[in-house]
């Protein structure tokens, strides 16, 4: 396997940990939304970001596949793979207080 395979294999596992860790947590915070009302204040962002790392869950297979079986589009693949996560992480660093 190349690196940059094994790299996107890398990216593609830690997003759909990511995409899991969040699901779980907004399946928690909508259960206990009705009794802990802190809880519902966050569920727009929680939704956002569920959002957001489904949609790079998505792209970084899909990069993953055309680097393994070397299709002729894994290049652009790549990059939106790449500029996804420059993007999500623009977005993470620009809504920190």
């Amino acid at each position: 396997m190349r690196p940059l395979t094994v790299l996107t294999g890398i990216v593609l596992g830690s997003a759909v940990a990511t995409t899991f860790g969040l699901g779980s947590t907004l399946i928690v915070f909508l259960v206990l939304s009705r009794e802990m009302p802190e809880f519902r204040a966050e569920l727009p962002m929680l939704l956002v970001y569920v959002a957001l790392f489904v949609a790079l869950t998505a792209i970084a297979g899909v990069s993953f596949i055309g680097q393994a079986r070397e299709r002729p589009w894994r290049g652009w693949a790549q990059l939106a793979m790449w500029g996804a996560l420059a993007a999500l992480a623009a977005l993470y660093w620009s809504t920190r207080p």
